[in-house]
């Protein structure tokens, strides 16, 4: 347990909710109790379920290993507590529900009401219970049951959830009141209780006073409208992943509890036969050569500190000729990106220094709209908000919102956050504006992001990741200085991102739930895929494999493990990391091809296999190798961070320049030297795998 993190929020008692939020309800799937199973003897909390299913079904799922065991059941929706190690039912709670509650009545008063309405079937149903599938009722049309209740003098709870179910119980029958009977029994404190949900019928638990709280990422509007204004962890995993998540934040389980949650896919055929081949490679010397780039990768990072923070590439190394001379800028998104990799050596105080500084250096910059520039030039700290061809930078906004919360959330520095955080709300509502037609994704520009001499423009699925990322981390932020309600706006908005970037950007042929038009038929038939595709427009899509977005995509949480796996299979299978990692697009756009654009041969960048082209960036490899590891497949993520040390070894003059990308297939070093974000990256996949210490 995290010790700091318990003394801020003591828990002694759970009460988690079962079904969407501690497993899958159709597949009985979930990470929970292999993770609980393994860490519950180092912590002292009673394990409590607060479900709907009634206590034969729990103890079902508990018998057959589905659920671990927990101290008490709360089921029924509240209308029975049952002690488990003790495997008795706590009669003294179900005294009080009798008071005012007449079944024949109840069931009376539901066939009066003037909806379509149907009985659950009888395993949902008990003497206390009486539950139906009631699709569709509007808050007026539920108000008016409970008057017809009022009106009959019998003081009932009415429950509807999932916009389809309805349940009629006791008074005093409810989860959050059952919960509370519990605590008093127990002599536990409601601010010493951690609840999970997904639904409106969790809500009563998210209403006792001072109670902790985790909502998980696939939760219902209902239970995101509830809890918005309250002290809660809106999660952004799914089901159990989603809760251990919150489990971790609250200190209730360690951090490498999250790491044990993905599925182990090493025995896959095509990932057994590259780790066939790695077992042929040399470890030491593989070790050898990435510890010496470590150390080259320092040395490469502080040739780019400056009085305004990191350049994008060392000046002292690079003679600028032309347009080139954009490279003696702090460049938003090179800088903020080279902050985020360099966060794990924090406590030199040069590389610290420069980190704060390239941020301060952007926030002094900021437009009266809320425009972070694309650069600021070092030798005059003059601005610049455009990229090439005056065209406006999108992502280099998102990147510094992102990086601003990743060096906070490092350095714990509050008083730096709270200087900061107004213009970082201009920022996150002039990003916001890209959403001209509120669909929760932005509009980009063409070649209005990192790929600013290559075509893509509307909903392209970098910037889409990137944005439901900044959503995330500003959400974090504003609950680092308390302003909850505001924060769980950010973080539920972020999670209707999420749902619309795999709508829109993972095709499928299969039908969706609550979909009444697959993405496949909206979008000419494309069908089904392995991987995320480039962009999406009203009129046609980029069916391509953009590596980073996908990469970004699975670092991000916006996809799950599943889906990461099919999609590093396919980029595998093509070779996007040969001979180098990684290829940023695949397969390269060729003359003659729809896709290309003629300013492609501008400065002769992007031609097939160049630039972004298909060129190979090392910093992007840096993401890679953490993609690869978070997969799980360390040995994997080993060999590949061996072949970044070879690339970033291959230089322009000498050897060790970091350079900015290579050819393609040639692997040849091209671009600047001494890249800041390639140096950073290569450093923070270092410290991903831990193998300085090695």
């Amino acid at each position: 347990m995290d010790t700091e993190l318990a003394k801020k929020y003591p828990i002694k008692l759970l009460s988690f909710d079962i079904d969407n939020t501690l497993i899958e309800f159709h597949t009985l799937k979930g990470n929970f109790t292999k993770i609980w199973n393994k860490y519950k003897d180092d912590t002292d909390v009673l394990l409590t379920y607060n479900t709907g299913r009634l206590i034969g079904d729990v103890k079902n799922l508990i018998e057959t290993g589905v659920l671990p065991e927990p101290d008490y059941i709360i089921s029924g929706v509240g209308t029975h507590i049952y002690d488990y190690p003790n495997k008795r039912v706590v009669k003294e709670f179900n005294d009080i529900l009798d008071e005012g509650w007449d079944l024949s009545a109840v069931e009376n008063i539901v066939q009066s009401i003037n909806h379509p309405i149907s009985e659950q079937p009888l395993r949902f149903q008990h003497s206390y219970k009486r539950s139906y599938f009631f699709y569709d009722a509007t808050p007026d049309l539920i108000e008016g049951i409970e008057k017809d209740f009022e009106k009959a003098n019998m003081h009932i709870n009415v429950v509807y959830s999932g916009d389809k179910f309805l349940d009629i119980l006791p008074k005093w029958a409810n989860k959050g009141n059952a919960l509370q009977w519990l605590l008093q029994k127990l002599e536990i404190n409601t601010s010493e209780v951690l609840v999970a949900g997904d639904s409106g019928n969790d809500s009563a638990m998210f209403n006792l006073e001072d109670v902790k709280g985790i909502v998980v990422a696939n939760a219902h509007e209902e239970l995101y409208k509830f809890t918005k204004y309250r002290q809660i962890y809106h999660a952004e995993g799914e089901h159990g992943n989603g809760v251990v998540e919150g489990l971790v934040y609250y200190g209730v389980l360690p951090n490498e509890a999250l790491a044990t949650m993905d599925k182990d896919h090493s025995d896959d055929f095509i990932i057994q036969k590259e780790l066939n081949n790695i077992a042929q490679e040399d470890e030491d010397e593989k070790i050898a050569l990435i510890k010496e780039g470590y150390v080259k990768a320092v040395e490469a990072l502080k040739k780019n500190i400056t009085p305004l923070g990191f350049s994008a590439c060392s000046i002292e190394d690079n003679i600028p000729s032309g347009t080139d001379e954009n490279y003696h800028s702090v460049w938003a998104r090179d800088g903020a990106i080279t902050v985020i990799g360099s966060l794990p050596l924090i406590r030199d105080k040069e590389i610290h220094q420069c980190q704060r500084q390239t941020l301060i250096t952007l926030f002094e910059h900021i437009s009266r709209n809320g425009q972070i520039p694309s650069n600021v030039r070092i030798k005059d700290n003059v601005p610049d908000y455009s990229g090439v061809g005056g065209i406006c930078s999108i992502d280099s906004g998102i990147w510094v919102v992102i990086a601003f919360y990743e060096y906070v959330n490092v350095t714990k520095d509050i008083d730096f956050l709270r200087k900061y955080i107004s213009d970082i709300k201009e920022t996150m509502r002039w990003l916001g504006a890209h959403d001209s037609n509120n669909d929760a994704l932005l509009e980009i520009p063409e070649a209005g992001d990192w790929t600013d001499l290559f075509g893509g423009s509307y909903n392209i699925l970098y910037d889409e990741i990137l944005w439901y990322r900044a959503n995330v981390c500003f959400g974090r932020m504003l609950e680092m200085l308390g302003e909850y309600e505001e924060a769980g706006e950010y973080i539920r908005w972020s999670q209707v991102i999420k749902k619309e970037i795999l709508i829109n950007f993972w095709p499928s042929t299969q039908q969706k739930l609550f979909q009444s038009v697959s993405f496949a038929e909206r979008q000419f038939t494309l069908g089904d895929t392995s991987y995320l595709i480039a962009q999406t427009t009203p009129f046609d899509f980029g069916w391509r494999c953009d590596v980073f977005g996908n990469v970004l995509a699975f670092l991000h949480g916006t996809v799950d493990a599943e889906k990461a796996h099919q999609t590093f299979k396919f980029m595998l299978g093509v070779g996007v990391n040969d001979p180098f990692p990684v290829s940023n697009v695949y397969p390269v756009v060729t003359p003659g091809d729809p896709d290309w654009k003629p300013y492609y041969t501008v400065n002769l960048l992007n031609l097939p296999h160049h630039y972004h082209n298909g060129g190979i960036w090392p910093f992007v490899g840096g993401f890679w190798v953490k993609f690869v590891n978070k997969l799980g497949l360390k040995d994997v993520a080993i060999s590949e961070l061996y072949k970044l040390a070879l690339i970033n070894k291959e230089g322009l003059t000498e050897e060790w320049e970091f350079t900015e990308w290579a050819h393609g297939t040639t692997g040849k070093a091209m671009g600047k030297a001494y890249q800041a974000w390639s140096a950073a990256q290569y450093i923070s996949a270092c410290h991903d795998l831990n193998i300085i210490n090695k």
